[in-house]
């Protein structure tokens, strides 16, 4: 039995739930007068979800690719995949029990962003992998992007003396204990990307 069409309708269904929850943040934020733009943006959670309903949309179209295209799609898909992982996980380690916290300007968008798009993802890649291996060297590439946003959020937080978190604040903790910080979250990101490439090719074993 042919389970794809109803995987790309799942896809495209949680696709647009995400995207529809970054709309209604920016909706309610502008309509009480408090959207910054560039903070907005500045938010890993805001990024890894843009990208990740923006994939899922796109993903769900039955097109048949070449093996070159493919394995390029699976590069993304699996970034895509560390990068959603990393936000539930931070979001519940560092970041859920942070009391008198506003994490979302609507609660529904707290669920969706931090918990139902990075579960589905997760699960997306764990259940229906990449037909194609990942080598470890090829996937090392996923960490550019959190490699560049902690470089950027240090740089632009210096300049306007506003961090998206509190764990890269050196403001609160200092830049020692911001460093520690990132480098064991650094150490947890590179053992997530092993698990992440163990699944890759498993539907051709």
């Amino acid at each position: 039995m042919n389970n794809k069409p109803y995987l790309d309708a799942g896809r495209l269904f949680f696709g647009l739930l995400g995207l529809s929850a970054i709309v209604t943040e920016i909706a309610v934020l502008v309509e009480r007068g408090s959207f910054a733009p560039f903070h907005f943006f500045s938010y890993f959670t805001i990024l890894s979800n843009l990208a990740a309903g923006l994939f899922l949309v796109l993903y769900s179209r039955s097109t048949k690719r070449k093996p070159t295209q493919q394995r390029a799609v699976d590069l993304i898909r699996g970034a895509i995949t560390l990068y959603m992982g990393m936000t539930g996980v931070i979001f519940a380690v560092l970041l859920a029990n942070i009391e008198g916290a506003t994490l979302t300007a609507v609660p529904w968008d707290n669920i969706v962003l931090h918990y139902i798009m990075p579960i589905i993802i997760v699960f997306d890649w764990l259940l229906n992998p990449p037909k194609n291996s990942i080598a470890f060297k090829q996937s090392l590439v996923w960490l550019l992007f959190p490699l560049a946003y902690v470089t950027y959020s240090l740089v632009r937080g210096s300049m306007v003396s506003w961090y998206p978190y509190p764990f890269l604040s050196p403001t609160e903790y200092g830049y020692g204990q911001v460093f520690i910080t990132s480098a064991i979250m650094l150490a947890g990101i590179i053992g997530v990307i092993w698990l992440l490439i163990q699944r890759a090719g498993a539907r051709q074993r």
